[in-house]
């Protein structure tokens, strides 16, 4: 392990952007210098968290000398843990999380997603920004990204979250709890002294929002502070994402009752139907309008079976879960 900074923030660094990798070449480089271009009234510092890459994600962290780069093993990452050691070797007052597929929007991003946490009035303790989708992201994915984060509020202005105590229905509690650390920041004492993430195999970052809301906290979303992100998933891939969100919502206790077959089957055809009308209407070629209408209704097949087989599951069942698990698939022998 590479051992790079006392767990001691510095009085004139503003942010540290921490951005986690694994195997993450493909984005990295155009992450590396939209975030060294960032303009902004302060010192940012970056730190790479790499965690056993095999690729040449090693060799573009060292064409940027300013970039300071911590290794831990494959085996020693987990969502929430690798979070918690960024914020304990930042250097800045805010630490801003990227992941290794999320390239920042505009020269602006890091200004705009830390404007709410700089309010002091406001006194707001975490900020997720927007997720654009990225050119070629299959539609059902596209469709999805949008709609969830223009429920969120419009991009002109930022929406602040937090409960009063009348927040009963299980729904609304979730809506308010929202939160995605693929393109977030926080206060970099906050999270080391109050309320870290928690080590939890998946969906750290909707535990963590949770936490903030039930502790009286307030949460923002900032649009302004947008990344270019989509996951780059094949068929297979995707199935097995959803698989992983499914069960690791239902660890962390949220109330999702055994899907039967017939609203499976209900639940993809509503979807390809929905779908393939957006399709039509969106700005793709004649080619690309066909190709997805053809290909986009595989997605929400293996989208709607994975989730039910992630309902039906048995948590206890540890060799089940990592059969259908994305997760499992992707890591590495510890003594790689």
């Amino acid at each position: 392990m590479t051992v790079t900074q006392p767990e001691n923030v510095e009085p004139d660094v503003l942010a540290t952007v921490a951005v986690l990798t694994y195997n993450g070449e493909t984005y990295l480089e155009q992450i590396l210098s939209a975030v060294e271009g960032q303009v902004i009234d302060g010192d940012v510092d970056i730190l790479v968290i790499d965690s056993g890459s095999t690729d040449g994600t090693l060799g573009i962290v060292a064409r940027h000398p300013a970039v300071r780069l911590h290794q831990i093993p494959n085996s020693e990452f987990g969502h929430g843990k690798t979070r918690n050691l960024a914020a304990r070797l930042a250097r800045g007052e805010f630490i801003a999380y990227l992941t290794h597929d999320a390239i920042p929007a505009t020269d602006g991003w890091l200004r705009e997603l830390l404007a709410p946490l700089r309010d002091t009035a406001a006194d707001i303790k975490a900020v997720m920004g927007k997720q654009i989708p990225r050119p070629g992201c299959f539609p059902l994915l596209k469709y999805e990204i949008e709609g969830v984060f223009a429920g969120f509020g419009p991009d002109f202005g930022t929406t602040v979250f937090s409960d009063d105590g009348t927040a009963k229905e299980q729904g609304l509690i979730d809506a308010l709890s929202f939160y995605s650390d693929v393109n977030s920041a926080t206060g970099t004492a906050f999270l080391r002294n109050e309320i870290p993430y928690r080590d939890v195999r998946y969906s750290e970052d909707m535990m963590f929002g949770q936490d903030i809301i039930e502790a009286g906290y307030k949460k923002a979303y900032a649009p302004r502070g947008a990344v270019i992100h989509s996951n780059d998933l094949t068929l297979d891939e995707y199935g097995k994402r959803m698989f992983d969100e499914t069960v690791a919502l239902r660890q962390i206790g949220k109330p999702i009752p055994p899907m039967r077959r017939r609203a499976q089957l209900r639940m993809t055809v509503r979807g390809i139907l929905a779908d393939s009308i957006r399709i039509v209407r969106d700005d793709y070629s004649r080619v690309g309008t066909l190709r997805w209408l053809l290909v986009n209704p595989r997605f929400h097949r293996a989208k709607w079976r994975a989730y039910r087989a992630a309902t039906l599951v048995d948590l206890s069942d540890d060799a089940a879960i990592r059969a259908g698990s994305l997760e499992h698939s992707r890591k590495v022998d510890p003594e790689h």
